[in-house]
């Protein structure tokens, strides 16, 4: 593969509950077809005014503990200016903010170049909207 960017979306059902989704082998996945082995940039993006991607630990309970320290820093309740949708959903505008809709990571040999225990995640507090696009790009050298 000769192309220097080359992008893909993800359709990711994130059901109707608040969760913490790993995308870490769908970006490996997706690395091995279109870094075919080169060094760049990795970048990860929803476009959604109430998702998030982080790079976070997962399987430890670091992911419940992140939507726990959202639930403190961001309430489910009546305080929201913006709101439409299920009780509290103004705060999930305010998401973006705290847990940015991109990430752009190291690829190294086509491979992420993420810590031990480095996952990344798309953060989806919305119940209202369980279906979430993902775009992962890749920007690297030419052969």
């Amino acid at each position: 593969m000769s192309d220097a960017f080359t992008t893909r979306t993800l359709d990711v059902t994130t059901g109707r509950r608040e969760t913490v989704h790993d995308l870490t082998d769908a970006c490996a996945a997706f690395l091995d077809e279109a870094a075919a082995g080169r060094d760049g940039l990795l970048n990860v993006f929803t476009p959604h005014a109430t998702a998030g991607i982080a790079v976070i630990e997962t399987g430890s309970g670091s992911d419940d503990d992140l939507l726990a320290a959202l639930h403190t820093l961001l309430p489910a309740d009546d305080r929201w200016q913006h709101r439409h949708g299920s009780p509290g959903h103004g705060r999930d505008h305010v998401l973006p903010a705290l847990v940015p809709p991109h990430a752009t990571l190291p690829v190294i040999g086509g491979r992420l170049a993420l810590g031990t225990w480095q996952s990344v995640c798309l953060v989806d507090t919305n119940k209202d909207n369980p279906e979430r696009l993902v775009r992962l790009s890749f920007l690297g050298q030419r052969y």
